[in-house]
Formats: C-alpha cells, sequence, structure tokens
C-alpha cells in the first residue's frame, strides 16, 4: 500500500489529505468491483470533483481523460463513481462526513496518516448502484478552424458567419 500511495504522490506532485482520501476512496472501489487497473477501457470512473484525489483516481484505476474512460462531473462533491463494463456492475463511493468533521483540529500530516490507516469501513461509503452503461469515447474527425488555422475535433466547432471555427475564436468573436 505504501509503495501505491508513494507513487501516486510522485504523479500528483505532493501528499496531501485529498490525494489520501482520493486514494483510499479508489481502491475501496476496486475491490468491491473486484477489479485492478484498468488496461483500456473496461472500467469507468466518473468523478464529481476537480481536486486532489482525482489524481489518485487517474493514477490508480488507470482511468483516464485521453482513453475516455474518466468522466468529470462539475458538482463539487467528494464522491466517484466506478463502471466495470466487464461485470456491468458499479459502485459509488464518497469520504464519510462525520470523518471530515473529526479531522478539523488535525494536522495536515496528521490528517493524511490517519486517512491512511483508517479501516475502510470507517472512513469510507461505498455502495453498490445501478447506473446506465457510460457510452465508449467517440471517434470524431478533425477539422481546420477557419480563423486560427488550428485543427479542431468537429463536435467542438461553431458555425459563425458561414464558417467552421474553434470555440476559442468564436469567444473572441462574439
Amino acid at each position: 500500500m505504501k509503495d501505491v500511495y508513494k507513487a501516486a504522490v510522485k504523479f500528483h506532485g505532493h501528499s496531501c489529505p485529498g490525494l489520501a482520501i482520493g486514494y483510499r476512496m479508489t481502491l475501496a472501489a476496486l475491490d468491491s468491483l473486484h477489479i485492478e487497473r484498468a488496461e483500456d477501457e473496461e472500467l469507468v470512473a466518473i468523478v464529481q470533483n476537480d481536486a486532489c484525489g482525482t489524481d489518485a483516481v487517474q493514477f490508480i484505476s488507470g482511468c483516464t481523460f485521453g482513453k475516455g474512460n474518466f468522466i468529470f462531473k462539475d458538482y463539487g462533491k467528494m464522491v466517484y463513481i466506478f463502471y466495470n463494463r466487464n461485470s456491468k456492475k458499479a459502485v459509488r463511493v464518497s469520504r464519510k462526513t462525520e470523518v471530515r468533521q473529526k479531522m478539523n483540529d488535525l494536522s495536515r500530516e496528521e490528517m493524511i496518516q490517519k486517512i491512511l490507516i483508517t479501516p475502510t469501513s470507517e472512513i469510507i461509503n461505498c455502495e453498490e448502484i445501478d447506473i446506465q452503461a457510460p457510452k465508449y469515447a467517440e471517434l470524431v474527425p478533425t477539422v481546420v478552424c477557419d480563423i486560427c488555422g488550428e485543427t479542431v475535433m468537429k463536435t467542438r466547432t461553431k458555425d459563425w458567419n458561414d464558417k467552421k471555427i474553434c470555440i476559442s475564436c468564436f469567444n473572441k468573436t462574439t
């Protein structure tokens, strides 16, 4: 466990409570789903925040934006949903609210250590849920923006004055 957390710290850049809880939540989910790190798209992670813990999700689970099996929902919650495409099972993991409240008086380092050593059932809610299978990553054509000349996914263009333009050029022109 320590070696994997150390590697996650190296990936993230520093050790912090957010990374530690993301690490523990990801391990709990993978254990519950009886799956290891994703090789390809057989595992999907849906994260509800863009904080430190999501780096642990990516590093440990193998779910990434690039493979299309890391989905971000900007809800601001410390909640992750993992879906195993092979078993068609999903789990929802969250940090127990009372745990965060109990740790408010601890130093940063004490909080990290407490998160890393406390039994999973005392700090994390992990429940099997039913969800619709997430879509596979869609491969879309690349086109050239008629203003800046850079390539852009066709699905990310806007029509403007009979031109196909990228979103950043569209935002500058409107």
